[in-house]
């Protein structure tokens, strides 16, 4: 008996193979995927419980993984669509589950990308793969945003008041400024573009850092005055995770396996090696000597910085 066929041609469709399905499209899409994830996890679980000292390992290394787990299930609950769904307001989508069979299974489809076409009709582009692959993608968009939100406060916050301050979060901040500008809100329709999470991610992340690490306040003294990384080696598999991961956090935002995806890890690549030996000659012009941390530093810098731009 010949084996089931499992791949179809152009005239061979299946309800699971749908017409308008391109694979190769689709297969990117959920790799890029899942290198996002890895940034996260384990990326910077590891990155986290390295940099930090022994004491508060664990406690930053379960923040880091409490958030991942806790971001997906909000998200396919209610903060998909409250990102990228119908309007509700100009900033704000109808929050409803994103978990029903006919949902996922239908075509994607880009928000921000409606406009009123031919004979006043709205037009929206429509990848070439199902909802359940966009909703996956955008969840490890979400969740890494928490979670570099977390560093801000490694070594000052309480994982009980993490566990609520994630949710919250997530619902009343990160889903407002997706909205307005990926899902097609009042930013986007002011023109203002965000490539791949400039605004929506790293600005938005860093500002609440920023914030939440002022009302937590400081660490203690002898904890500022030095602060060494408990295990260096681990922290540089945790950088390393986070850098590879980054082809797909910058090389899936054409939402294709196109050209611009191609362009854009070509970009994020060479400005994350740009930036760590930039930092690293720094160190040596003004201390004397490089520093594994602060090369760590420059690398992430760069690749936040080429993140709106990277296409």
């Amino acid at each position: 008996m010949a084996a089931e066929q499992i791949a179809y041609t152009a005239k061979e469709f299946s309800p699971a193979v749908p017409e308008w399905l391109n694979k190769g499209d689709n297969a990117w899409q959920m790799t890029a995927a899942t290198l996002v994830g890895i940034q996260s996890m384990p990326g910077l679980v590891i990155l986290y419980a390295s940099i930090v000292k022994k004491k508060w390992a664990v406690n930053s290394a379960f923040m880091a993984l409490y958030a991942f787990a806790a971001v997906l299930i909000c998200w396919v609950l209610l903060c998909y669509r409250m990102a990228f769904g119908d309007e509700l307001l100009p900033f704000w989508g109808k929050g409803a589950p994103a978990l029903g069979q006919k949902y996922l299974r239908g075509r994607a489809k880009v928000p921000e990308s409606k406009h009123r076409g031919y004979n006043d009709v709205d037009d929206i582009t429509e990848p070439l793969y199902p909802m359940a692959t966009l909703v996956y993608f955008q969840f490890t968009f979400a969740a890494i945003t928490l979670i570099l939100l977390a560093g801000s406060v490694l070594g000052r916050m309480n994982i009980g008041a993490w566990m609520a301050f994630v949710p919250l979060w997530l619902i009343f901040s990160y889903t407002v400024g997706a909205f307005s500008l990926w899902g097609g809100g009042f930013l986007y329709h002011w023109g203002v573009i965000d490539y791949s999470g400039g605004y929506v991610i790293h600005l938005s992340s860093g500002i609440a850092g920023l914030t939440a690490a002022y009302w937590v306040g400081p660490r203690l003294k002898c904890d500022r005055e030095r602060f060494p990384p408990n295990n260096v080696l681990l922290m540089l598999a945790g950088a390393g995770l986070l850098w590879m991961g980054w082809s797909g956090f910058n090389g899936g935002a054409p939402y294709a396996a196109n050209i611009d995806s191609s362009i854009a890890v070509l970009n994020t690549n060479v400005c994350a090696a740009t930036s760590l030996l930039v930092w690293t000659s720094l160190d040596v012009v003004f201390f004397g000597k490089p520093s594994v941390v602060g090369a760590v530093q420059g690398m992430m810098t760069g690749l936040a910085c080429i993140t709106p731009g990277a296409g």
